[in-house]
């Protein structure tokens, strides 16, 4: 009886050593074929290696449903079907004046060139720009805007809350529903909740308006998807007045959150450059509705009259995501801009995780002598986050690059601003989860008008920050190593 038990547990352990062999042989196979999906991004190799190797079967499941990205180019193809499907909307950029190029200085027609070259949108110099620092401005002008509506209304955005700007929001666009007007609104659908938003939604729908979560349940749980988030925030009023920034709806965009005192940048456009962001709108929509019977009146959205010239303000739009096939437009946005920059280069992001080539662009600026500032803030919004911002800011003040913590609530600000004329105003964060996984868009302006603004409202920012030095940082507990060294793992997923 005994001997019999013996060989049974002896079984056993064999078929245990055997299955951890199996199981680590799947685990090197994955590897493989991961170094050779993910070469474009080898950074999040050694992460996924740990955890394929720890637990080959679980860290399979987890790389495929939260981890890859080699798939985008496949997943979006529809996506990109249906942007093609509008192309025919391209044909407007012909009232889109780009004939003063040839009359600016050389550093800026080569970057209109360029950011046009790696996917941003026409140029147009016929916009008036107005730059708000404050979301209290910025949605009292947005919602005066959505009433004086007389064609259509677009939103897209990350966020909606349940409170009550958001329902400020719903009751807005319900009232311009009835009256007639063609009202659509896209939400991320992670930005959502759904059941507490149910009945301002019905209502909106029964009264004519359109309704869709980019992305669906199914996506979100079953799919690397859930990975790929729509965070752009824009605004399109009768397809001449646009707004664009880093505000999503709520309440914490007023200020009235947990973190108090909510710093923001947007931007409100009239003028020719609407007419990209219109476009890009339709596209994220046509995606997200999956209609048959979705028929866009392309008349009603452009207009012979929205090309009425409003201001002499110069931009474009830059969009990206990964569903297009070019290295991300927005990250080589902010590295033509740190190219161009001589005298300064002055940044906003809550989110400071810069990959190797924007490291080595803003660090090679620093040493010409450019004048290198970034303000991040002073507390964590997400964990791993605040951890990887302490890292690359030590990384960057090694160089000479100076970073502020904001210690005035929290800053949310995506902003860049290069010599007195370079801006840009929108979406996109400094680090991977902006610049290889969502879909995000800024508005890339020529103006100084603007360049002073945004300037003097650094400036007063810097009121309210505090430098971080690297000697602070060497100052760091055994803990806060730990933390951070975690938190380095995770920067890709952050």
């Amino acid at each position: 009886m005994t001997d019999a038990i013996w060989a049974h547990m002896g079984a056993f352990i064999n078929l245990l050593i055997e299955g951890r062999l199996y199981a680590q042989i799947f685990g090197i196979l994955m590897i493989l074929i991961m170094m050779y999906a993910e070469r474009s991004t080898p950074e999040k190799i050694p992460l996924w290696t740990f955890v394929f190797m720890a637990l080959p079967i679980l860290g399979t499941l987890a790389y495929l449903m939260i981890g890859q990205t080699f798939y985008a180019e496949h997943t979006f193809k529809i996506k990109g079907v249906s942007d093609k499907a509008l192309a025919k909307a391209e044909k407007f950029d012909e009232y889109l004046i780009e004939s003063d190029i040839t009359t600016l200085d050389e550093d800026t027609t080569k970057v209109i060139k360029a950011i046009k070259s790696v996917g941003g949108s026409v140029y147009s110099n016929n916009n008036d720009i107005q730059l708000f620092t404050d979301g209290n401005d910025f949605f009292e002008n947005m919602f005066e805007d959505i009433r004086n509506a007389k064609h259509f209304i677009h939103l897209e955005y990350f966020i909606l809350r349940n409170d009550q700007l958001g329902n400020e929001l719903m009751e807005l666009i319900t009232e311009k529903a009835h009256e007639g007007l063609d009202v659509r609104l896209v939400i991320d659908y992670l930005g959502i909740k759904q059941k507490e938003l149910m009945e301002p939604i019905h209502e909106f729908r029964a009264a004519g308006g359109k309704f869709t979560t980019f992305h669906r349940m199914a996506t979100v749980l079953l799919s690397p998807k859930k990975n790929n988030r729509n965070h752009r925030k824009l605004t399109i009023i009768d397809g001449d007045i646009a707004y664009c920034g880093g505000y999503n709806i709520g309440d914490e965009y007023l200020g009235k959150g947990e973190f108090g005192n909510w710093r923001d940048s947007g931007v409100r456009i009239r003028g020719g450059g609407c007419i990209p962001i219109n476009i890009r709108f339709l596209k994220d929509w046509n995606y997200a509705y999956r209609k048959s019977t979705e028929n866009i009146d392309m008349e009603k959205m452009f207009r012979k009259s929205m090309f009425t010239p409003y201001g002499e303000e110069r931009m474009q739009l830059v969009s990206g995501g990964p569903d297009i096939a070019w290295k991300n437009p927005v990250r080589l946005q902010y590295l033509e801009m740190i190219r161009v920059a001589k005298r300064k280069i002055w940044i906003h992001t809550p989110y400071l995780i810069p990959n190797d080539s924007l490291v080595d662009g803003l660090l090679l600026a620093a040493a010409s002598g450019v004048d290198v500032r970034i303000i991040i803030p002073d507390r964590p919004d997400h964990y791993f986050v605040y951890w990887n911002n302490l890292y690359f800011a030590n990384k960057l003040m090694e160089g000479g690059v100076r970073v502020y913590h904001y210690n005035n609530g929290f800053v949310h600000s995506k902003t860049v601003v290069v010599d007195d004329f370079f801006c840009s105003v929108g979406s996109a964060n400094m680090d991977d989860r902006s610049l290889v996984h969502n879909f995000e868009s800024n508005a890339m302006i020529y103006s100084e008008r603007i360049a002073k603004e945004m300037t003097e409202a650094f400036e007063k920012d810097l009121e309210f920050c505090t430098e971080y030095s690297c000697e602070e940082y060497k100052k760091r507990t055994p803990m806060m190593k730990l933390k951070i060294s975690i938190s380095k793992m995770f920067k890709t997923l952050s």
